[in-house]
């Protein structure tokens, strides 16, 4: 019994620090939007 609480918890120890690296929401390009020059074709058309 001691033995599967430890494996327990080196499990849950080696899963916590995967917690912090979520998205915390949906992506956004920088800067004002009537400025955003993406998505555009590469590469660029002459």
């Amino acid at each position: 019994m001691i033995r599967r609480g430890t494996v327990l918890l080196i499990l849950v120890c080696m899963a916590l620090p995967l917690a912090a690296c979520g998205k915390k929401g949906t992506p956004h390009h920088p800067g004002p939007a009537s400025e955003v020059t993406y998505p555009r074709t590469y590469p660029a058309p002459d």
